[in-house]
């Protein structure tokens, strides 16, 4: 499990809710962003049995899809609260991936019934335009314990929501590829040209439709 040294030390400040942010889908053609936002209370670091069930957290990158489902439903159950956000295609294509990336962050925070007091944010960046305290962490999903539970929300969310949009299109491969440009994928966006669920401001995408 990844150290909680950073949890540790906020709560130390006097800090009582501390949630971890992250997303999953920015990189792909085609499909929504997603985001979430996990929060932590005092309590969940003084439990050693709780503790013990989240051992296997770490980034979500480096697990299987299988373990990240198993992950996922203990966080939904043992964690104070848990808030998933979602930027569609159309969206993304509309103020781009960066924005919309902090948009779902934003809806992911506003799906919390209660306001964290401090949030750690995975990237360099933080969200702007947000009244809560908060710090950025890079490659935070690698360091933070909080922020590699929101990322595994936040793929496995992404992931199920990609799966529906393959049993619509199953000649893209979207089970393969969650929506990256896998050769496999760009192959098929060649001979199909893009589905509506493609984002049409994204490079391969975009030349797709030029011809």
């Amino acid at each position: 499990m990844l150290n909680l040294n950073k949890e540790n030390s906020l709560f130390a400040e006097g800090f009582a809710l501390i949630a971890g942010v992250d997303e999953a889908g920015r990189g792909p053609l085609a499909g929504p962003v997603v985001a979430a936002a996990v929060v932590l209370k005092p309590e969940f670091l003084a439990d050693a049995a709780k503790l013990e069930k989240f051992k296997d957290i770490k980034d979500s990158k480096k697990l299987t899809a299988k373990k990240r489902e198993e992950i996922f439903d203990i966080i939904m159950e043992e964690f104070f609260e848990v808030g998933i956000g979602v930027c569609d295609h159309a969206t993304i294509d509309r103020i781009n991936i960066l924005q919309a990336t902090f948009s779902a962050m934003k809806i992911a925070l506003g799906n919390l019934k209660t306001k964290p007091e401090m949030l750690l944010v995975d990237g360099k960046f933080p969200i702007p335009n947000l009244s809560l305290r908060q710090e950025p962490v890079i490659d935070g999903d690698a360091l933070i314990f909080s922020i590699a539970a929101a990322s595994i929300i936040a793929k496995v969310t992404h992931d199920r929501l990609i799966d529906k949009l393959a049993e619509q299109y199953p000649q893209y491969g979207f089970l393969n590829h969650k929506g990256y440009g896998t050769k496999e994928h760009l192959a098929a966006l060649k001979k199909y040209g893009p589905c509506p669920f493609h984002r049409q401001t994204f490079g391969p995408v975009k030349e797709s439709l030029k011809k």
